[in-house]
């Protein structure tokens, strides 16, 4: 039922031309204001997860690729941001995206794919120990953009 309701918001923002991106060329804020988490408690808006502590949410500004349109909680993986495509190819989003992260000042660690499942997850670091995990993953007609936004990033 999750994948119906993304699958229709996908579908009406493709055909209204609705966009939740942003320019790509729009600087994120410096990391230098933000120390690392480390406290055990956890702090408002972030969430353990297997891969380390993420915000919930996306700072504004942070390049999402066109025509995405929000996909909320479509995955059980706790996430910073999800976004559906309506088709979209996975190698030129996770490529658009890696050059859209760098023109905001990350460099890219590394980018895998594709994988088995036709996956490809880009890995960008900033300043300090900010660390950034971003998966496009196609499911039929829909390719779904995953962020994962580490807590040591800025959020502001």
């Amino acid at each position: 039922m999750a994948f119906t309701a993304v699958l229709t918001l996908a579908l009406a923002a493709s055909a209204c031309g609705s966009t939740t991106s942003t320019a790509a060329t729009t600087p994120l804020p410096s990391t230098e204001s933000v120390a690392p988490a480390t406290s055990s408690t956890l702090p408002a808006g972030q969430t353990d997860t297997e891969w380390g502590r993420i915000w919930d949410e996306l700072p504004a500004g942070f390049p999402i690729y066109p025509g995405s349109a929000l996909a909320g909680d479509a995955s059980p993986e706790a996430v910073s941001g999800r976004y559906a495509i309506v088709g979209g190819d996975p190698a030129e989003i996770a490529s658009w995206m890696e050059t859209a992260l760098e023109a905001a000042t990350f460099s890219t660690e590394a980018l895998s794919g594709p994988l088995e499942d036709g996956r490809y997850v880009l890995d960008s670091v900033g300043q300090g120990d900010c660390r950034i995990e971003t998966t496009v993953v196609p499911l039929s007609r829909l390719t779904f953009l995953s962020v994962r936004y580490g807590a040591a990033c800025p959020l502001t």
